[in-house]
């Protein structure tokens, strides 16, 4: 249970309910094989079954970590970071990234875009998911598109999202993990039929580090 003194604190991005925090290589999408300091965020109300990172989605498990602290410890090990979550945008990231940026960090996002966007980014990876689609500001700043395609019907939900990025946003279908065997032929037949979509996959899984 936390003081209604440090929940403002959190409210206003000062302090950030931190689940974990990692030196590792990115395994996903246009930066992957990168080495970059990953700072995942708690809190998610999106919801989504197949989710890898379920003990994310409750804030109020993750102790909340002043921003200062977490940028001392990030920077230890590199100056590109990657904030993910659980969904960070659910939490003012102005803070967190203007301290990063005073340490001269390339900062990168991992987002459902559910939430506005706040922080400065210099990469901006827009994962949309059915349930709660994205805010509409996101879409003409994203660096990259990726999709995660569980069934047949989510290469609909990946054109209809497609469409509403920037031409020069780079487009990913990925497989989600435990579907990947059924749908990774059905990706790799659409991206062939449709090659301005590309293919990514969570290459950390298969080399078996966070």
């Amino acid at each position: 249970m936390i003081t209604e003194e440090t929940q403002e604190l959190v409210d206003r991005g000062i302090m950030l309910p931190l689940m974990e925090e990692f030196y590792t290589i990115q395994g996903e999408g246009f930066h992957k094989g990168t080495a970059a300091y990953f700072i995942r965020i708690g809190g998610c109300d999106v919801g989504c079954h197949w989710c890898d990172v379920k003990e994310s989605w409750d804030a109020g498990l993750h102790p909340p970590t002043h921003v200062g602290e977490i940028v001392e410890n990030a920077v230890k090990y590199s100056k590109t970071i990657v904030v993910t979550g659980g969904e960070p945008l659910t939490w003012d990231m102005t803070m967190l990234t203007d301290n990063l940026k005073k340490q001269g960090c390339q900062i990168h996002i991992e987002t459902s875009g559910a939430y506005p966007v706040t922080g400065t980014w210099d990469w901006i990876c827009l994962s949309p998911k059915k349930i709660k689609l994205p805010e509409p500001d996101i879409y003409p700043i994203a660096n990259e598109l990726k999709v995660i395609i569980f069934n047949k019907h989510d290469f609909k939900f990946a054109e209809e999202q497609a469409a509403q990025v920037g031409e020069d946003c780079i487009l990913y279908m990925q497989p989600e993990w435990s579907n990947r065997d059924k749908m990774i032929p059905l990706i790799v037949d659409y991206v062939m039929k449709n090659p301005r979509w590309k293919v990514s996959l969570q290459t950390h899984k298969y080399l078996n580090i966070p």
